[in-house]
């Protein structure tokens, strides 16, 4: 019973998400449902000590990502930029390869260290203006930027500086780099398919006649016949962010060490405030990255920019709080989801799997679309099972690395389900709903849990690491 309550919560809040309801409000009545129906007593605990919790810490450690990624999307929109770029890249290319431009900028920035996040906000101005040109449906973004952002540069190719690629580093104790050539081919996989999914889709939409579409929400202005500003400028704030988050990663560290702590100047003997120095090092990075990228917009366009930035960034910080308090509700849907009995039976199932690396990503990929997260489902599988895998691992005589690259690889799978923090805000930024675009992610979806499949049997027949 448990564990159906525990599927029960999860199908409910996918439907609700796919019905276009408020996630920011059904995620706790999902959680809290799930909840009464185990243990009523625990219903309030349940939602102020872990729900909220859960929820005010993602709130407080990622809102300003989210508002300086929205800022930053929306100033390379007011300057032109996204469209000096956008005609740079239909001259080059040609308007029907919109989309294998959008996939390759997403995954440059994905694999520079910019979050996910930040690159829907970044990428959606480009992606609709060079839709636009093309006639193809504005439908068809959403599945174009999750294939750039959220699979093959996300954890599978080796050296990426996502959280999903780094998570398996402290469980086995190897490094971003192991199983090279699996990544590689498995990132492969990934983007080839992916490209002949989103290829046959535009296809289909041409024949049938169906353009960009009318009417949509959250239009960036379409493109006039104004001067634009060359595209090497206009590219130089997009490179900016993904070479300053390199060095703002490398001097964070020597600046301050471990930790920083400080005595606020308040009446009374307050107690120093300690920060923990590697437990903000990316998102401080990432910060400081998004200012810089910011400051140069401002430097080269900055007249245009201030004539329109007063409702620009009214429209940028709306976007900001509702795409942070929609991921911030699925994450503390995932804490207590994950805090209940049921779940624990999911999880002992799973480890019944014999084979060592399907076990492997099977369990992690099913945790990661229960809990809605790739990075949560991964760190409690892993939390839960690392030992596990490591005796596995040694009694059959297969690398940590490789158990490396399939963790990392399997927790971007099933993630993607409609409950998804990332998904839901992929969607609100674009003006899109589940109804019209989620189809094209769930595929994308589907191939990058194939490509860890894809990935093992390689390892199998011809020991590739």
């Amino acid at each position: 019973m448990d564990f159906l309550i525990v599927l029960a919560a999860l199908a409910f809040l996918m439907f609700v998400a796919y019905r276009g309801y408020s996630v920011i409000l059904f995620a706790p009545v999902a959680a809290l449902g799930a909840v009464l129906l185990i243990d009523p007593a625990m219903v309030a605990p349940m939602f102020t000590g872990l729900f909220m919790d859960k929820m005010v810490g993602f709130v407080k450690n990622f809102f300003p990502v989210f508002l300086l990624g929205a800022i930053f999307g929306k100033v390379i929109e007011l300057s032109g930029f996204s469209k000096s770029i956008v005609a740079a890249v239909i001259k080059l290319i040609g308007r029907e390869r919109a989309m294998l431009a959008i996939v390759l900028v997403c995954g440059l920035l994905t694999y520079g260290g910019v979050s996910l996040f930040v690159v829907v906000f970044a990428v959606y101005p480009f992606a609709a203006e060079m839709f636009r040109q093309g006639g193809i449906p504005k439908r068809l973004i959403p599945g174009t930027i999750a294939l750039g952002a959220f699979t093959f540069t996300m954890d599978s190719l080796p050296g990426t500086p996502q959280i999903q690629n780094i998570i398996p580093t402290t469980f086995f104790k190897t490094d971003i780099y192991a199983a090279p050539w699996l990544g590689i081919i498995g990132g492969l996989f990934i983007l080839v398919c992916g490209l002949i999914y989103l290829e046959w889709c535009r296809r289909r939409a041409a024949a049938a006649g169906e353009g960009y579409g009318e009417g949509h929400s959250n239009e960036p202005e379409p493109m006039s016949d104004e001067k634009l500003a060359h595209p090497l400028i206009a590219l130089l704030p997009l490179l900016m962010v993904g070479i300053m988050n390199k060095v703002f990663t490398l001097l964070i560290p020597s600046i301050y060490g471990d930790s920083v702590s400080f005595v606020p100047a308040v009446i009374g003997n307050a107690a120093p405030v300690v920060q923990q120095t590697k437990a903000v090092m990316a998102i401080w990075a990432v910060e400081g990255a998004l200012l810089v990228g910011i400051a140069t917009v401002m430097v080269f366009a900055g007249r245009v920019v201030i004539q329109k930035f007063a409702e620009g960034s009214r429209t940028a910080v709306a976007g900001a709080l509702l795409a942070t308090m929609n991921t911030a509700s699925e994450y503390g849907f995932g804490a207590v989801i994950a805090a209940l009995p049921g779940f624990l039976v999911v999880a002992n199932a799973l480890s019944s799997i014999p084979n060592p690396l399907v076990n492997e990503a099977i369990t992690v990929t099913a945790l990661a679309g229960i809990t809605g997260s790739a990075s949560g489902g991964m760190g409690i599988a892993l939390a839960a099972m690392a030992e596990t895998f490591i005796a596995n691992a040694q009694a059959a005589g297969i690398p940590l690395e490789v158990f490396h690259r399939v963790a990392s690889m399997a927790s971007g799978g099933m993630d993607t389900l409609p409950h998804n923090g990332a998904v839901i805000t992929l969607l609100a930024v674009t003006g899109l709903s589940h109804r019209q675009s989620y189809k094209d992610i769930f595929a994308i979806t589907l191939i990058k849990t194939l490509a860890v499949f894809v990935v093992i049997g390689l390892f199998y027949a011809f020991g590739i690491v």
